[in-house]
């Protein structure tokens, strides 16, 4: 590029694009990737990145070549580009082969401005050979984080880019996506082979987004979901829901209140292009779908996402939640999420992830002659679900060599070590997201850092269930009864004693006889939105199991003595009613005490019935399960997360880490 790039790249943004300014961050992305620079540009979805490669291969000539995995998306870029009077198509696997074919003359011929492929593309014997004999003038990899093993979408074909993208240079890389963490950004650049490429990262906060989390139980979120979209101002809307069938269900009892119909990849093709156009379209208010749909769908217009249970991954939520808005209007982002939400993707982890013994078992049966799958199943006497799962990722971690055929042979000894690294990634995917969904700290501030947005200011957005509790939707906030608030005064003067106080002690000690875990944790969220104490993450080791809880400390504002008047507490809402006949409970506590609760005797019963079956599996005494003492305490505490439930007495960490689950799903089932 000659000194004048600068004022071209206007030009052509100008005269070519119809725009008549860069957004935010744009220039200095094209400019870089115009001069011949690598470029890893991560930046939210609707910010603008698909001008970033765009422009600059204009302004180099010659074809711009685009790796994407999302068909949709494909469609939808090739559409708008030649509407704007540029040369452009696609190759995947949706286009007839004639098709294809002619596509690849076109490229040849110097007659194509951009082409977009499939990364599979890349596998087929002959096809990057045919991209080398006329080289692109820029490579664009979309849905870069997809390279990564450690991103929340990883696709195995764009492994092969590493392979590829030698014989395509000189032509400068840009990679780019909208969800990657810095070690994901390390790896794409790695796995790209571009250690020089020049990063940008930023644009993280979203400035027109409100977002909520709202802990509640799953029976409750279809008529808050309701709720919401009955506003007019909350439409058009998508509704993430975990399942198939929850997707369904949801969107014909939607369906009754305005248009919306159901979207995921189980509905045949023509009916979801029909859906996807109706809401493109406008004649669909809202979509009730997985997370198959939304991928490269450009639709400026919609006001909220509501996520209905807790997601997989926090990158993979802001994705989703990024779809809102695009517009600059003001719109809205819920999440609806319980305890159960994590138990649920833990159930699914552990299926696609199996344990490395599993995959021992198959890696040891291997040896260099190649073998049927079928005659492994019959050697290990394993479930072909089973099998498959274990070879897919011994597959993927080099373990196991399999051809298209399925036929096996053994790989590397050292798939091992990768492989639980990338067990225990998808579990911290797991707590990021959680942590987020329960910390009490500004929702935009917690993505920000999560993205390592170096550039943010750092300051809370303002615009959130935390920063502005009493401009929620979901949320419903009320100003504090006097007993409330000489509760808040009492906490305060606590904290001013011993600050820094473990919450859970802090409750035990000091209020556990005048009010439920469930009020105390109200009094606390509502200290820390009206910014006079802050919750810190700690933790301890014990029985070689960390435990985690938190702190919390005075804020300066809390030290002054705050007025309490116009703290918001939250409006909860009412659990079912359970007929009650009081049980008195006198047991030893070890300490010449006695405990009295009052407790629901459908309860004990539930937890007799648990703890006699758990008995007759192990063939011990039901008192080795669990005592009656704690079985009592168990059921007046009646648990319903992990910290709850370690803090009941004749409870350890090797009896959380065997049974909590099943004692949280059983409390879970009764409300």
């Amino acid at each position: 590029m000659t000194s004048t790039a600068p004022a071209r790249l206007e030009k052509l943004l100008h005269d070519r694009f119809g725009f008549a300014a860069f957004r935010p961050y744009q220039e200095a992305v094209c400019r870089a990737t115009a001069a011949g620079d690598d470029v890893l540009l991560v930046m939210p979805t609707g910010a603008g990145k698909s001008l970033c490669y765009q422009l600059p291969g204009i302004a180099l000539g010659g074809t711009t070549l685009v790796i994407s995995p999302l068909i949709a998306l494909m469609d939808d870029q090739v559409g708008k580009l030649v509407q704007a009077g540029f040369r452009a198509e696609r190759i995947h696997s949706g286009r007839p082969r004639d098709e294809s074919r002619r596509v690849c003359r076109d490229y040849l011929d110097g007659a194509l401005d951009f082409l977009y492929i499939a990364p599979e593309r890349l596998g087929v014997p002959g096809f990057p050979e045919l991209l080398a004999r006329r080289k692109p003038c820029l490579v664009a990899v979309d849905e870069a984080h997809c390279i990564s093993h450690w991103g929340h979408d990883f696709r195995p074909d764009y492994r092969m880019l590493h392979q590829r993208l030698p014989s395509l240079r000189p032509a400068p890389v840009i990679a780019l996506t909208a969800t990657a963490t810095p070690l994901v950004q390390d790896d794409i650049v790695q796995q790209l082979a571009t250690p020089e490429a020049r990063r940008f990262i930023h644009g993280f906060r979203r400035t027109n987004i409100f977002v909520e989390s709202v802990e509640t139980r799953a029976a409750e979120r279809a008529p808050l979901t309701e709720r919401l979209l009955q506003e007019p101002g909350n439409r058009p809307a998508i509704v993430y829901a975990p399942t198939r069938s929850q997707s369904e269900e949801l969107a014909e009892r939607l369906a009754t209140g305005f248009p919306a119909a159901a979207y995921h990849a189980g509905i045949p093709a023509r009916r979801r292009a029909e859906v996807q156009d109706a809401f493109l379209s406008g004649d669909l208010d809202v979509v009730v779908a997985t997370i198959a749909f939304g991928m490269g769908i450009d639709k400026s217009d919609i006001r909220l996402v509501v996520h209905t249970a807790l997601p997989g991954s926090l990158e993979g939520y802001y994705q989703e939640i990024g779809r809102a808005g695009r517009d600059g209007e003001p719109s809205r982002a819920v999440l609806l999420h319980g305890y159960g939400d994590r138990r649920t993707h833990e159930h699914f982890l552990q299926r696609d992830y199996p344990e490395a013994g599993e995959l021992r078992r198959v890696h040891d049966a291997l040896d260099e002659r190649s073998r049927p799958r079928t005659h492994l199943e019959v050697q290990l006497g394993m479930p072909e679900e089973t099998l498959e799962r274990c070879l897919d990722q011994l597959w993927l971690h080099g373990g196991a060599r399999v051809d298209p055929d399925e036929s096996v042979t053994r790989g590397d000894d050292d798939w091992e070590k990768p492989y639980l690294a990338q067990r225990e990634h998808k579990l911290g995917q797991l707590a990021h997201i959680g942590s987020f969904a329960q910390n009490r700290s500004c929702r935009m501030l917690q993505l920000v850092r999560h993205f390592g947005d170096l550039e943010d200011s750092g300051e809370p957005c303002g615009l959130c269930d935390i920063c502005a509790p009493f401009e929620c939707d979901a949320l419903r906030f009320r100003k504090p009864s006097l007993a409330e608030a000489a509760d808040l005064e009492r906490l305060l003067d606590i904290l001013r004693r011993s600050n820094g106080s473990a919450s859970g002690r802090l409750f035990r000690d000091n209020f556990e006889s005048s009010m439920s875990r469930d009020e105390f944790e109200d009094r606390v969220a509502a200290l820390v939105r009206a910014g006079l104490i802050d919750e810190r993450q700690d933790s301890f080791d014990k029985d070689g199991r960390t435990i985690e809880f938190r702190r919390l400390f005075l804020t300066a504002a809390g030290r002054a003595g705050a007025a309490l008047e116009d703290v918001p507490i939250a409006v909860r809402s009412p659990k079912p009613a359970r007929r009650r006949k009081p049980i008195r409970v006198v047991a030893d506590d070890g300490a010449g005490e006695s405990l009295e609760e009052s407790v629901a005797p459908e309860v004990v019963e539930s937890l007799r019935e648990w703890r006699l079956q758990e008995a007759r599996q192990r063939g011990v005494p039901a008192f080795r399960i669990l005592t009656n003492r704690t079985l009592l305490q168990l059921a007046a505490v009646q648990p319903r997360d992990e910290d709850t439930l370690l803090a009941v007495r004749g409870v350890g960490p090797a009896f959380a880490r065997r049974y909590g689950s099943e004692i949280l799903e059983l409390f879970g089932r009764l409300d």
